[in-house]
């Protein structure tokens, strides 16, 4: 993954426009890849946090797995979603298309 801050950074909303032609566009389609980004992420975390699970419900075995501990405390420090997003799609690293395009062109 590419540096990203965590901080909130103010955008030159122009730049959102220039790959789309519509700023709107562009954050629909940012929000779409936030979506998969989180849902990847979440699956990672819920594999690896799989390993630790075990059938018996004592409190003390919860508060001393220090590995699971250290596992969420990772996953909680990468950068949000949606800040992975909008640096992906401002580096042109975002494919994506619209169906009213494809259809234009298959009926010309």
């Amino acid at each position: 993954m590419a540096a990203v801050s965590s901080s909130i950074v103010t955008r030159n909303m122009a730049e959102f426009a220039k790959q789309t032609g519509n700023v709107y566009m562009s954050v629909a389609v940012i929000s779409k890849r936030a979506n998969q980004v989180s849902v990847k992420l979440k699956e990672e975390l819920n594999s690896k946090l799989a390993e630790f699970a075990t059938t018996v419900d004592n409190l003390e075995e919860v508060f001393e797995n220090r590995e699971q501990i250290e596992i969420s405390k990772y996953y909680e420090r990468l950068p949000k979603p949606t800040n992975l997003a909008i640096e992906e799609f401002l580096e042109e690293k975002v494919y994506f298309r619209t169906p009213d395009e494809e259809t234009q062109d298959i009926n010309l």
